[in-house]
This record gives C-alpha cells, structure tokens and sequence, in this order.
C-alpha cells in the first residue's frame, strides 16, 4: 500500500536549468542566446526564463524554447533534431514531467579562431 505524505513541487527554473545544462553539452552548441528570451521573456512574464531559455507548462506538459548560438562546423538540422531529443529525455527522465515540445531557434553561428 503506497501512503500519500504531501506534495512534490518542481520550479519551472529547475527546468530552465535542465534544458539549459543538457544543452550546453550538446556537440555543435557555442552557447546559448539570451537575446529574446530574457529580455521579451521578462517584460512579458512568460513563464519561466533563463539565458536562451523558455519554459511554459501546458497542460502538466513542459514546452520549451531554446534559443542558441551553433558552432559554424555544425549541421544545423542534426544539431536542432539531436538537442529536441537530448532535452526531452532529461526533462522526462530527471522530473517525470511530459514533454509537449522542444522548439530550437538558431540564433547566430559562431566562428572560432581558424586552425593552423
């Protein structure tokens, strides 16, 4: 027999942070893009922001918009498909919370110091 003790509560910037980390370490990603997010994200008091991060709840679902600077070797396409998954699968695994959407937005593409 399972005993209800209380209530579990997860900030929304538990979640920023989840989809923040797992998609720094994504290969391909230079750094993340606060450009609209934190500042159109924080005049309009949509949901929760952090640096190139949005998270909404829908639902008892998560939608989050990422918005990200790629490294300019990087396929875009793969790079966009691979963090969906990458984010997706923390949020579900780390908090149990279903996943409605993923939305990537390349921002800009970094070009580092070329290779001798």
């Amino acid at each position: 027999m399972e005993e209800k003790l209380g209530k579990v509560t997860i900030a929304p910037n538990v979640l920023v942070t989840i989809a923040k980390l797992t998609t720094l370490s994504t290969p391909g990603v230079a750094r993340m893009s606060p450009r609209w997010a934190s500042g159109v994200g924080r005049l309009l008091g949509i949901g929760a922001v952090g640096d190139g991060v949005r998270i909404q709840l829908e639902d008892d679902a998560v939608i989050v918009d990422l918005h990200i600077v790629a490294r300019h070797d990087a396929n875009m396409l793969s790079l966009g498909r691979t963090i969906q998954a990458e984010v997706a699968r923390a949020i579900q695994d780390m908090v149990g919370m279903e996943v409605k959407e993923v939305n990537v937005y390349i921002q800009d593409v970094e070009f580092g110091p070329e290779k001798e």
